[in-house]
């Protein structure tokens, strides 16, 4: 079995636990030199990890999404089918690879889906609509996008983001996850969680929607990152993240503020797995590593290790 047709069958299969690794591709405007050498140590990292997946961002500026001056400034990245292509060659793990449709036609959405994947050999992506509750006009809504894609014949596995913070009476993100998957989506990966209550009260409420709907639940994979620095923390609320200031405050006041995120995270999933949710829907884990910095690099492979170990004490195969 190819490590592509593995993969499929793990996100697919209820009784398994995935395990992914993110990264975002360099900067647009490095050199071929300096791209190889990012992939390369990123190889070297990950491999011995075992991993089920990797997933390559799509970096969005995102500015329209708020009001809120963003804290680093917005810098284009390689484009990540380009990455995600050199990664699966140097890994052997195939790359769910993150794309925003809202610029594309419909005409030219399928000939970048025919290039992608016989170009590129990219056969997993994770559609991204607009980030603003207003789009242009013209911009191609991500459930169309997903039906374009779910049409094709031998098209690639689908997938979607998640965001729990926006789940709420007046946007229901429970329903908006059954819809998608109605248009052909497979599992749905989530924004990076630092606050569990968001997280549970979509899942349940997800839960019990598929029930009412007597359809199965999509897999949900949730991500965590390691994170120690306070300018960090301001662009994880930027995001949208919800962090507790207790949280924040413990992370940023401990000698060790990445181990102490480390340590968040962990508690963050036994939370979550002390619900039974791993029971009633498939879940999986994303750890995100999306910094230059040596430390919080390390910190996210200490990651990978210790969540696992948290889903084994809860008879999940990790």
């Amino acid at each position: 079995m190819s490590s592509g047709d593995a993969l499929r069958g793990r996100l697919l299969d209820p009784r398994q636990f995935v395990t992914l690794y993110g990264t975002t591709p360099p900067r647009a405007d490095a050199t071929p030199e300096r791209v190889a050498l990012a992939a390369t140590k990123l190889a070297e990292r990950v491999t011995p990890l075992g991993l089920d997946g990797l997933v390559v961002y799509d970096v969005q500026d995102e500015h329209d999404r708020t009001d809120v001056p963003r804290p680093f400034p917005f810098l284009p990245t390689l484009e990540p089918r380009v990455y995600a292509q050199r990664l699966q060659v140097l890994t052997g793990v195939q790359a769910l690879t993150y794309k925003v449709v809202v610029n594309f036609s419909e005409a030219s959405w399928l000939a970048w889906l025919d290039e992608t994947m016989a170009d590129y050999g990219i056969s997993y992506l994770s559609l991204v609509g607009s980030s603003t509750p207003n789009p242009a006009p013209d911009a191609l809504p991500v459930d169309r996008a997903l039906q374009l894609a779910a049409a094709q014949i031998g098209g690639p596995t689908l997938g979607g983001v998640v965001i729990a913070e926006r789940h709420s009476p007046t946007y229901d993100e429970s329903r908006r996850l059954l819809h998608k998957a109605e248009r052909g989506c497979n599992y749905f990966i989530s924004q990076v969680v630092y606050d569990a209550a968001p997280t549970l009260r979509l899942l349940n409420d997800y839960v019990a929607a598929c029930a009412a709907e007597a359809v199965a639940p999509r897999r949900i994979i949730l991500t965590f990152s390691p994170c120690g620095r306070p300018k960090t923390l301001e662009f994880i609320k930027w995001l949208g993240i919800t962090i507790a200031p207790a949280t924040e405050a413990a992370i940023l006041g401990d000698p060790a503020p990445f181990s102490r995120s480390v340590q968040v995270c962990r508690d963050l999933l036994r939370t979550i797995l002390d619900q039974g949710l791993a029971e009633r829907l498939p879940l999986g884990i994303n750890i995100e590593s999306v910094s230059i910095h040596k430390d919080e690099i390390d910190a996210s492979i200490e990651l990978v290790h210790t969540l696992r170990e948290v889903a084994r004490e809860y008879g999940l195969p990790a």
